[in-house]
């Protein structure tokens, strides 16, 4: 069977959809925050799986709108990058953002060492690294098929693996990392009896845009979704001309760039207006049907060859992930009731994605006191430097 991209397309939706059923009646998907695009995607790809072990059928999908879907979702990543915002956050902001950055570093030469020592191939290695750990299924999706194209057979399927394990360890070890610190430590004694403001102001970096009437050029919606087209079609230019110097770079990264760039000539010229929530809305549409393409096309039958490498190369970053939030980001972060809840974040998109570390968060909240520099901190570095330093970091890997 043989499917165009339209029809390609077209499976990815009825996998999201099902993905979002199942997550609906299955609620230990929802507790571990397994995205409904993998949950569908894999279901279709063990469709696929069961005709190549039968030798019964074949399927073979156009995956074309995956890397276009791609591109989109990484240039409204770099919309969100707001010089102002991340001023707002002080000292502690930056220190987060050094400590992450030690994680992307640390996760890959930790990657890279267990291949070495397995006989592997150190590209091999980074299949178990930053690019599926803390960039999560999007990241594993962009940089797979790099990777494949390097020769590295079957890295999108070993990466999103990989990522899919991240994502449950990354929220069962942040809770419980995060109570050993503060009963260890005594830190409730030290909270106050006042009940902390958590109103929105606190979530959100910008207030929520009021929809404007309809103009010559429509509304909000209409200019972010021109404004996130041009952005991907300078950043493709952009990306060309880099690659142009030899290395090897994803094709969204040139759109990432753009994309922060036109944010912050807007926040600081004032000559026009960037409409973050529906550029929020568009990339995650993006990103849902990116995941879903990437997804039904897995070729699962590549895991079997590397299944045990990929258990001791996880085993091992789960240790690494588990001992740095303990001894070093805990200490680093002030070592006080904050720090504690700041850890079990960094345990969440350390080895999953933003929405593990804020669900661990609140998991420690609600047992102690809220946190509001945890509320605050966490999503802007999620959704601002991750990506950000994952990708460069992870090109440079590639390249050395």
């Amino acid at each position: 069977m043989k499917f165009d991209l339209y029809q390609t397309l077209a499976i990815a939706v009825v996998a999201l959809i099902a993905g979002h059923l199942l997550r609906r009646y299955i609620k230990v998907l929802v507790k571990f925050c397994i995205p409904a695009p993998v949950i569908g995607g894999v279901l279709f790809s063990l469709l696929t799986l069961a005709g190549y072990v039968s030798d019964i059928w074949t399927i073979d999908y156009d995956d074309t709108l995956k890397q276009v879907m791609m591109v989109f979702f990484f240039t409204s990543v770099g919309f969100t990058c707001n010089l102002k915002v991340m001023k707002q956050g002080g000292k502690t902001l930056a220190v987060l953002v050094a400590l992450t950055f030690v994680i992307i570093l640390c996760q890959n030469f930790i990657s890279i060492g267990v291949a070495n020592a397995l006989g592997l191939d150190r590209m091999t290695g980074l299949t178990a690294g930053s690019i599926p750990l803390i960039g999560g299924h999007g990241t594993s999706g962009a940089f797979g098929p790099i990777l494949e194209n390097i020769g590295v057979n079957g890295a999108t399927t070993l990466c999103t693996a990989a990522a899919t394990f991240g994502l449950i360890a990354g929220s069962l070890i942040g809770g419980p990392v995060a109570e050993r610190l503060i009963e260890k430590h005594h830190l409730f004694k030290t909270l106050s009896d006042e009940p902390q403001d958590l109103s929105p102001q606190y979530f959100h970096t910008e207030k929520d845009e009021e929809e404007k009437p309809i103009d010559a050029l429509g509304n909000s919606y209409t200019i972010a979704l021109y404004q996130l087209i041009i952005a991907a079609g300078i950043g493709t230019g952009i990306s060309y001309l880099l690659s142009l110097a030899g290395l090897t770079f994803p094709i969204y990264i040139g759109g990432l760039i753009v994309g922060a760039i036109m944010r912050n000539i807007s926040e600081f010229s004032k000559l026009y207006t960037i409409h973050m929530k529906p550029i929020n809305l568009f990339g995650d549409y993006s990103l849902s049907l990116f995941l879903g393409i990437a997804m039904c096309t897995l070729k699962l039958w590549e895991l079997w060859d590397l299944a045990l490498p990929l258990i001791l190369m996880l085993t091992a970053q789960l240790t690494f992930m588990i001992l740095f939030a303990y001894f070093i980001a805990f200490r680093m972060l002030g070592k006080d009731y904050d720090a504690a809840v700041l850890t079990a974040g960094i345990c969440g998109f350390g080895m999953g994605a933003t929405p593990n570390a804020m669900a661990n968060i609140q998991a420690v909240c609600a047992k102690y006191q809220p946190s509001i520099k945890a509320y605050l901190l966490i999503p802007i570095v999620g959704s601002m430097f991750v990506d950000f330093l994952n990708s460069i970091t992870i090109t440079a890997f590639i390249n050395f």
